[in-house]
This record gives structure tokens, C-alpha cells and sequence, in this order.
């Protein structure tokens, strides 16, 4: 991994994983397991380099999330001592309702400099769409979602009742580098009959150029969440566009 203009902005999703509509159903499903005001989510993930031709190496993760009326609100810090990375970053992610139409804004912030932030719209229910965009000052930033950051993106889904939806996510960059695409497949299912305990699976398929040369690859995450506790475990080949493929654990709490 490198601090450089083609890390990306986190978009209005967290995480995995994912932008808009994925995001949005996360942060509800959280919030719903508790009656407090302010519920909390921390996550600590563990990341590996290998490949390239270039040395190992790892870096820590760790991320605290509060999820109220206001939205998302995060900190988190990522460093990495083979990397020689160190760096604070803050973001807030919401979602308002404008008629049959969702509006989903983000904006973050990390040591360095970097600003950044985007805005989706979306619109259906069992059946959603949804389209959005992201900008940022191009200051280095340590990139951990993994999508192309000063991009457009769109997707579009079907859900089921009880935390069940499949997904199609396309994220391109339109900015530096508009020939790095990833496109996400995503499926969400409960486990057991239970909603609480759910299964997530995130294909990955990238193409670009790395070094001059294109690429086309898959990865893969793997999430599992209970009630209170999560883990998730993702392989993503060419990290980045970058020569190197990374590894990364993660387990997480809520309370």
C-alpha cells in the first residue's frame, strides 16, 4: 500500500464495504440493536502486503463509529511501521429522505491535509437504484475501502425482508486514472432464520492499468455478524492498483 493521490475517499458506505444503499441498511441495522440514543461500533483490522516483487508488510486498523440521529460519526487511526505510515482520519456519513428520493452525503478529513467527501441519491425500496459521486483535494491519504476515490459510482439491487439483498456496484474512476473500475457483486443473507446473525459476501472484479500493464482480477470478502460481535476476512489482488495483493482480518464489537 502507498500514500498517494490514488487512495480513495470513503464514500457514504462504511466498509465493506459498500456506498449508499448498502451503507444506509448497515447503519439501520445497528442502530436497531440498541434503545440508546447513541449506539457504538469499533473495529480493529489487521492488513498484509505480499507480492509485486516489492518487501511484506502489514498495517493496523482501528475504528470507532457512533451511529445517532446525526447519522454516522467516525475517528480512526492507521499505521503501519514497514510502511512508515502514521495517520488520524474522521468522516460523517447520513441519509435524509427527500420524497420517493434518498440523499446521502459524506464528508472526511485526515491528518496531512486530505479533505474529501461525496453525495448519492437513490430510490426504490425492494427494488433500488442509485447513483453517486465522489471528490477529493488529492491530498495523500491512506486509503482502506479499496474503490477508486475521485469516481462516479452506480448501483442498483433487489432486498428481500430481514436483511436480505443482492446488489451490483460499479465504481469508476473518473478523474487520474479512468481506466481503474471495480465492480462489486453483493449479497447479504440471514443465517438460521435469525436477522441478527447474517452472512455477507462481496465479489470483487477490478480491471485497470498497473504499471502499464492491465490487469483484470477477482477478490473476495467474507463477513459474518451476531447480535454484538462481527468478523470479516477479504482477499483484494492488486490492492489499490497496485503491484501487491493485501490480506485483511478484521473483528469488531458493538455496544
Amino acid at each position: 500500500m502507498h500514500l498517494a493521490q490514488s487512495f480513495c475517499v470513503r464514500f457514504v458506505v462504511q466498509v465493506t464495504l459498500l456506498f449508499g444503499s448498502l451503507g444506509s441498511a448497515q447503519a439501520a441495522d445497528e442502530a436497531a440493536l440498541s434503545e440508546k440514543a447513541v449506539s457504538y461500533k469499533l473495529t480493529v483490522g489487521q492488513y498484509q502486503l505480499s507480492g509485486g516483487g516489492s518487501p511484506a508488510g502489514s498495517g493496523l486498523d482501528v475504528n470507532l463509529r457512533a451511529t445517532g440521529s446525526f447519522g454516522n460519526a467516525w475517528l480512526g487511526w492507521y499505521g503501519s511501521a514497514s510502511q512508515d505510515i502514521k495517520q488520524l482520519r474522521a468522516g460523517w456519513d447520513s441519509s435524509y429522505k427527500l420524497g420517493p428520493v434518498r440523499f446521502m452525503p459524506s464528508l472526511q478529513i485526515a491528518s496531512g491535509g486530505f479533505v474529501g467527501g461525496s453525495a448519492m441519491v437513490e430510490t426504490g425500496d425492494t427494488w433500488f437504484a442509485g447513483a453517486g459521486l465522489g471528490r477529493t483535494n488529492l491530498r495523500n491519504y491512506a486509503n482502506l475501502n479499496f474503490d477508486p476515490n475521485d469516481a462516479w459510482m452506480l448501483s442498483g439491487g433487489y432486498r428481500w425482508a430481514d436483511n436480505h439483498f443482492l446488489a451490483l456496484q460499479v465504481v469508476r474512476d473518473n478523474r487520474e486514472n479512468p481506466d481503474q473500475q471495480n465492480v462489486h457483486v453483493v449479497y447479504r443473507a440471514p443465517v438460521n432464520g435469525n436477522a441478527s446473525d447474517r452472512l455477507t459476501l462481496d465479489l470483487l472484479q477490478k480491471k485497470g492499468f498497473v504499471g502499464g500493464l492491465p490487469i483484470n482480477r477477482l477478490g473476495l470478502s467474507v463477513g459474518y455478524d451476531w447480535p454484538r460481535y462481527f468478523v470479516r476476512a477479504a482477499w483484494d489482488p492488486q490492492v489499490n492498483f497496485t503491484s501487491q495483493d493485501m490480506l485483511r482480518l478484521s473483528a469488531g464489537v458493538r455496544f
